[in-house]
C-alpha cells in the first residue's frame, strides 16, 4: 500500500497483519490521516473510495463528498470561501462508516484505534508540515483550537517537536463508542453553531439528511487496458477516460516520453486542458446514461480532435482546484483493491473555524465550479482509479491536490505507454495546473517543474507565449503537481509501488 505520511502506512498495514482487507486497511490510513496530515483533510470534509472485490470482480463506488446545505446560498462567490458561507455539509465520517458496514472486516473501533493513539500521545512534526503551518499563521493561530495544538506553551511547536491532539483524539473516541449518535448530535451542534458564528447557514438538519451515494463506476479502454474509475459527480474519472480516449488515437506510445520529447508533453497539456476545463460533468450512469455514454465514446474523442485542431482547449467551465487532499491506494493479499481520496477540499484552515478539533471544510471552493441545488452533492474532479489488463487489476492509482488529473493523466501514460515503474514514474517531471486564490477565482493556464531539460523549458515557455497562454516555472518538487500514490501488479502477481517524492509518503507492504 502507499500513503503520504509513514504513520498512515503503517497503521494500515497493521490492519492487513490482523486479516483485515483493502478497506480496512485505506480506512486505517485516512483516520490516521486526520491526525498527521490535519491540512489536508478533516471529518468536515469528504472521503470517497473505489473498491474491487477480487472474489466477484465487481468495482463499486461510495461518493461521500461535501453537499451544498439545505439553505440556499444566494449571491455566492469567491469572498464566501474564508467563511462559514463556504462551509459545505460534510461526509467523511457517513462514507468511513458506510465503507466499513461495505465492505470491511474489522470493527469500526479498530480502524480509529491508531488515529486516537497518536492524538493522544504525539507524533513529531516534520519539516514539511512545519513550512505548511508556517505559511498559514494568521489563519491557524487566530483560533484556540489551533493554538492550543501548535502553540501549547504559547510558543510555536518546531521541528522535531511533537504534537498532540487531545481534543481530536476525545472527538474520534466518541465516534468510535457512540457512532452516529454523537455525529448527528453533539458534532453536527458544534460544528452547525461554528459555521453559523462564521456566517453560514448549516444545521443540524443537514446531518441528518446527508447519505452517502454508492455508485456503479464509470468503464473505458485504452489500448488493451481496461480504465475504470470515478462517476460523476466526482467527475476525475470521467475525465481521464476522455483524455485517453483522445491520447488513443495520438499514438503517444510511438513517441518518446513527454521529459524527452516536447511533443509528447504539448500533446498531454492540450488533451488534459481540454478535459479538465470543460464544463462540470453532471450526471451518472443512472441518470444521464445517454451524456455518459457519449462522452464516454471514441467517436466523441475523435470529434473533439478534429475540432481542436492546432487550437487551444475551447472549453469555457470553470475549475476550482482543492489544495487539501489526500490519495491511498490499497492491494491486499486476495488482491481486493481499494483506491480512496479524501479531503478538507480548500486550502489550509482557510475559514479560521473549527469544530471538535477539527477546521472547518472550506469545501464550498467548487461552488464556485458549480453552485449544487440546495441540500445536493458538490461536483468535484476526483478520480479514484483502477487498471486492468486480461482480466485483472494491473495498476492502482489516485492523486490528491490541484492538478490530480494531470497527475494520474501523466503517470498512467508514463506507465501503460512507456513501460516505467512507479518508482520511474513518480520522479520523471510533470506538469500542473494554475494554482486557484479566492481572490482571483479559477483562470486558466499551465505550470512546469524545472525537473525538464533546458531545453523543453524553452519550447514550453515560447509555445505558451506564442498562444498567449498563461504559464510558469514552478521547482522540480512541487506540491501543485498531485501526488501519485499509485501500485502495479506485474504478470507473477507481485506488487510495485514507491511514494511521490512530493511529499513524505511510505510505500509498504509484507
Amino acid at each position: 500500500m502507499v500513503t503520504s505520511h509513514p504513520l498512515a502506512t503503517e497503521a494500515a498495514l497493521d490492519v492487513l497483519r490482523e486479516g483485515g482487507n483493502a478497506a480496512d486497511a485505506a480506512l486505517a490510513a485516512a483516520a490516521m490521516q486526520l491526525v498527521v496530515e490535519p491540512h489536508m483533510t478533516a471529518i468536515t470534509g469528504g472521503l470517497s473510495m473505489l473498491y474491487r472485490d477480487a472474489a466477484t470482480g465487481i468495482a463499486q463506488y461510495v461518493n461521500g463528498n461535501v453537499n451544498a446545505p439545505l439553505a440556499p446560498l444566494p449571491g455566492y462567490g469567491g469572498a464566501d470561501l474564508s467563511t462559514g458561507r463556504g462551509v459545505p455539509v460534510p461526509g467523511w465520517w457517513p462514507a468511513f462508516a458506510d465503507i466499513a458496514a461495505r465492505w470491511g472486516k474489522a470493527s469500526v473501533a479498530r480502524l480509529l484505534d491508531a488515529a486516537i493513539k497518536v492524538a493522544r500521545d504525539g507524533f513529531e512534526l516534520n519539516p514539511y508540515l512545519y513550512g505548511i503551518v508556517y505559511a498559514h499563521l494568521e489563519n491557524l493561530g487566530t483560533h484556540d483550537q489551533g493554538r492550543e495544538v501548535f502553540w501549547p506553551d504559547g510558543e510555536l511547536l518546531q521541528p522535531g517537536d511533537t504534537i498532540r491532539q487531545h481534543r481530536v483524539a476525545r472527538t474520534l473516541e466518541r465516534l468510535r463508542d457512540e457512532g452516529d449518535d454523537y455525529w448527528l448530535g453533539d458534532f453536527a451542534r458544534a460544528h452547525a453553531a461554528e459555521a453559523q458564528r462564521g456566517g453560514g447557514v448549516i444545521t443540524q438538519d443537514d446531518f441528518h439528511a446527508y447519505r452517502p451515494m454508492l455508485q456503479r463506476p464509470l468503464t473505458g479502454t485504452y489500448r488493451h487496458f481496461e480504465l475504470i474509475g470515478s462517476p460523476p459527480p466526482d467527475d476525475g474519472g470521467l475525465q481521464l477516460i476522455e483524455a485517453f480516449n483522445m491520447l488513443e488515437r495520438l499514438e503517444l506510445w510511438r513517441r518518446e516520453p513527454a521529459s524527452r520529447d516536447f511533443d509528447t508533453l504539448r500533446q498531454l497539456i492540450r488533451v488534459h486542458n481540454e478535459v479538465y476545463y470543460a464544463p462540470p460533468r453532471q450526471g451518472d450512469l443512472a441518470t444521464a446514461p445517454d451524456t455518459i455514454a457519449m462522452l464516454l465514446s471514441k467517436d466523441h474523442a475523435e470529434r473533439r480532435l478534429a475540432l481542436m485542431g492546432n487550437d487551444e482547449p475551447r472549453a469555457t467551465g470553470r475549475v476550482v482546484p482543492t489544495p487539501g487532499t489526500i490519495h491511498i491506494s490499497v492491494v491486499d493479499a486476495d488482491r481486493n483493491v481499494a483506491s480512496c481520496t479524501h479531503s478538507h477540499m480548500a486550502s489550509a484552515w482557510v475559514n479560521r473555524l473549527f469544530a471538535e478539533g477539527f477546521q472547518l471544510s472550506g469545501g464550498g471552493s467548487f461552488f464556485q465550479r458549480l453552485l449544487p441545488q440546495p441540500g445536493s452533492r458538490a461536483t468535484v474532479y476526483l478520480a479514484p482509479t483502477i487498471v486492468m489488463a486480461q482480466g485483472r487489476p494491473v495498476i492502482v492509482a489516485g492523486s490528491p491536490s490541484v492538478s490530480l488529473v494531470a497527475c494520474i493523466l501523466q503517470n498512467l501514460v508514463n506507465m501503460m505507454d512507456f513501460g516505467m515503474s512507479v518508482a520511474e514514474s513518480v520522479h520523471e517531471p510533470r506538469f500542473g495546473t494554475r494554482p486557484h486564490t479566492p481572490e482571483r477565482g479559477w483562470e486558466p493556464g499551465t505550470t512546469l517543474e524545472c525537473g525538464f531539460t533546458p531545453a523543453i523549458q524553452e519550447r514550453f515557455l515560447a509555445w505558451t507565449s506564442e498562444r498567449r497562454l498563461w504559464s510558469k516555472l514552478i521547482h522540480p518538487r512541487s506540491v501543485l503537481t498531485g501526488n501519485f500514490e499509485g501500485i502495479a501488479i506485474d504478470g507473477a502477481d507481485r506488487l510495485h509501488s514507491c511514494a511521490d517524492p512530493r511529499r513524505v509518503g511510505l510505500a509498504a507492504g509484507f
